[in-house]
């Protein structure tokens, strides 16, 4: 192998592992807190949804289509058979996602959801410039969720979860090849305990599970686990009559599990007219996120149907450019 190849090799090596695990430490802080805060597979933190977009993140007291990627708690309420597919840019790549529910009178609803994260291709080069074939950056993440009711408004939902990174080759680099799997639990709770007031709080802690090893390398990282606090409350009911209009306002802190005292605050407005038209607006904020600042959205239902956008209105610290439209359809079947 020529020295070009391989610091070519040792390169896409790098980014592979970069684009699973997220940034490298900053210079000049201390080993322990180094260590202490490094984590695997941060994809898991990106946001999956429109409607968790144009909320700001602000999803884990709120019942939605999209608890399988926020808080499966949310899933319980559901009575109707639904299928959504979901299309957005991310910063590390292409995000696909696909969720099917199934609602099991009294005893809860059930779902399989699915999410990839498409990190691109990169051609692989000789000195002369010949291609010498191709590799593919990927991330899967699979689930499967449960959720039910309890008297006293309270609900309650799993996901257990199969994450896995893979890097694939066409052409002459098998070497480059590795595939790096993990096993994710996330378990959440909603309540809405005063049946006069339309105040619901919700919790969630997300992403724990075995360590990610990336790159067939002796060292392991932790999966990102995060504990979610939020509090939900509609300010219409006193003034509108019930299901003509309604508007949530939720708040909700995310934090670390491992090494807490970084917490993220995500605030978000949800706007339903019968519901059948809605408007959203969100703001994201903390020293874990990747894309702090506002966002908005808007959905619409017909018949069986719903589809729903958001955008952030921030821009990408690495290119500059504002960020992509986020998309979901929905059908009841």
């Amino acid at each position: 192998m020529t020295t070009l190849e391989e610091v070519t090799r040792v390169a896409l090596l790098l980014a592979a592992s970069l684009a699973a695990s997220g940034p490298a430490p900053v210079a000049g802080q201390e080993s322990g807190e180094e260590a202490g805060a490094r984590e695997g597979a941060l994809f898991l933190l990106l946001p999956v949804g429109a409607q968790g977009v144009g909320l700001g993140r602000a999803m884990t007291a709120l019942q939605s289509d999209e608890g399988a990627f926020w808080n499966p708690a949310s899933l319980a309420e559901h009575s109707e058979r639904r299928a959504m597919v979901y299309r957005g840019d991310q910063l590390s790549g292409e995000a696909t996602a696909a969720s099917v529910l199934f609602p099991w009178n009294r005893v809860g609803t059930f779902g399989i959801s699915y999410l990839l994260l498409d990190s691109g291709t990169q051609d692989l080069r000789d000195e002369f410039g010949d291609v010498l074939g191709s590799i593919s950056v990927r991330n899967h993440v699979g689930i499967a969720s449960f959720a039910t009711s309890f008297p006293g408004r309270i609900h309650a939902g799993v996901n257990m979860k199969l994450v896995q990174f893979r890097v694939g080759c066409r052409g002459q680099c098998p070497d480059l090849e590795t595939t790096s799997s993990a096993y994710a639990l996330d378990a959440g709770l909603q309540a809405q305990p005063f049946a006069s007031m339309p105040l619901r709080f919700g919790w969630m802690v997300a992403h724990a599970g075995t360590d990610f090893k990336i790159a067939n390398e002796e060292q392991s990282d932790p999966l990102p686990t995060r504990v979610r606090l939020a509090v939900a409350y509609e300010v219409l009911h006193r003034f509108v009559e019930d299901g003509l209009m309604d508007l949530w306002v939720t708040v909700e802190t995310e934090d670390r599990a491992r090494e807490p005292g970084s917490p993220s605050l995500y605030m978000g407005l949800s706007y339903s007219a019968a519901d059948l038209f809605f408007v959203r607006s969100g703001y994201a904020s903390g020293q874990l996120d990747q894309t702090d600042g506002a966002s908005v959205g808007v959905g619409f239902r017909f018949d069986r149907f719903d589809l729903n956008l958001a955008k952030s209105l921030t821009r990408s610290l690495i290119t500059g450019e504002s960020q992509p439209i986020h998309v979901n359809f929905g059908v009841q079947f």
